[in-house]
C-alpha cells in the first residue's frame, strides 16, 4: 500500500477517499481538511482568538493541536463535571497536552463553581445524564468565551458526530434542531460565534492523527453516556459506510448543501423572543434559563 501523495509505504487508508497515506501525508491531509472547512464554511479569521472546548479526548485534542499547528491564537477550555475518575483523568490529559505546548487552559469545575455535579444534575431534574451534560457544557462554553473576550468557540465536534446528530434529527422531524445544525452558528443575541473545524475528518482519522502526532488521550468514554441514543445512531452509520465508504460525507453536506437552507427559518423563530436571565444573564425564550433551572434542582448555584 503506498501513499497517495508521495509513494511512499503508507500507514493508514482513508476509505471514503479511496487513498492512503503515509505519516507525514495523512498528517498534512488532516491539516488540510480543517482548514478547507474553516475557509468554506468562513469559521475563523485572521487575528481572532480562538477558545477550543477540550475534554481530554482525541478530537477536542486534535483540534487545538491543528490550531496551534496553523499559528492561531487557541486557548483551551476544560470542564470538570465532576464524574469520578474519569473527570479527574480527562483534566489530567488535558492539562499535560497545555503545559507540553506552553499552550493556556482556562479551567472551570462545575461542582466547585456551580455547587453540583452531572450525577446529581441529572437525577435531579429528571435528565438524562447526557441531556444534563450537554445543558451545562453549552452554557459554560458559551459564558466563558463572552467573559474571556474571545471571538471565536471551537469544538472537537467530527464528522461522525455531525452525521449522528442529523440522523436523529432527521428520524425525529425536528426542524428548529436541523436548522441549527451548521458547522458555524453566528455571534449575537448573547451567544459567542460557535464553529466546528472537523466536520471533515471522520473519529477514525482524528484518532489516527492524535497516534501518530504524539497526543496521549482519554481512550475511555464516559460510564455515564450508556444507552446515549447518539451512540446508537453512530453505530448504524458505521454499518453502513462499511458498505458504502463516503455515505456519512454524502448525507451531512448533501443536507447542508441542499436542506439546510429550508430549514433555517425554523431555528431563527426560535430566536424571537430571547431576553437575559434574571439571574445569569444567559439569553432564554423561558422565565429563567435552562441552565439556571438545573443547577436550582440539583441544589447548587448560577
Amino acid at each position: 500500500m503506498k501513499c497517495r501523495s508521495c509513494r511512499a509505504p503508507a500507514v493508514i487508508d482513508v476509505y471514503r477517499h479511496n487513498a492512503a497515506f503515509c505519516h507525514p501525508c495523512f498528517l498534512r491531509h488532516c491539516r488540510e481538511q480543517v482548514e478547507r472547512a474553516i475557509k468554506s464554511f468562513d469559521m475563523i479569521h485572521p487575528g481572532e482568538r480562538v477558545l477550543v472546548a477540550v475534554s481530554g479526548g482525541k478530537d477536542s485534542l486534535a483540534l487545538w493541536d491543528i490550531l496551534l499547528q496553523a499559528e492561531m491564537s487557541a486557548d483551551g477550555l476544560y470542564v470538570g463535571l465532576g464524574i469520578g475518575d474519569y473527570s479527574s483523568e480527562s483534566r489530567r490529559y488535558a492539562r499535560a497536552f497545555a503545559e507540553l505546548r506552553g499552550a493556556k487552559l482556562v479551567e472551570i469545575d462545575l461542582p466547585t463553581d456551580f455547587g453540583y455535579d452531572i450525577p446529581t444534575g441529572s437525577s435531579a431534574a429528571k435528565r438524562a445524564p447526557c441531556s444534563a451534560c450537554g445543558l451545562s457544557k453549552r452554557h459554560l462554553f458559551n459564558q466563558a468565551a463572552l467573559d474571556g473576550g474571545y471571538d471565536v468557540l471551537a469544538t472537537g465536534h467530527n464528522l461522525d458526530d455531525e452525521a449522528a446528530v442529523l440522523f436523529g434529527n432527521v428520524l425525529r422531524w425536528d426542524l428548529p434542531y436541523l436548522g441549527r445544525q451548521f458547522p458555524v452558528l453566528p455571534s449575537g443575541d448573547g451567544f459567542a460565534r460557535k464553529v466546528k473545524p472537523l466536520v471533515r475528518l471522520s473519529e477514525r482519522e482524528t484518532a489516527a492523527y492524535c497516534v501518530l502526532q504524539g497526543i496521549d488521550y482519554i481512550v475511555e468514554e464516559c460510564p455515564m453516556s450508556a444507552g446515549n441514543r447518539h451512540l446508537r445512531y453512530k453505530e448504524a452509520l458505521n454499518d453502513i459506510e462499511a458498505r458504502s465508504p463516503g455515505s456519512k460525507a454524502a448525507f451531512y453536506f448533501g443536507f447542508l448543501e441542499r436542506l439546510a437552507p429550508l430549514v433555517t427559518p425554523a431555528a431563527e423563530e426560535e430566536r424571537e423572543g430571547l431576553h437575559p436571565c434574571p439571574r445569569c444573564g444567559s439569553p432564554t425564550v423561558s422565565e429563567v434559563c435552562a441552565f439556571c433551572k438545573l443547577a436550582a434542582r440539583a441544589g447548587g448555584h448560577s
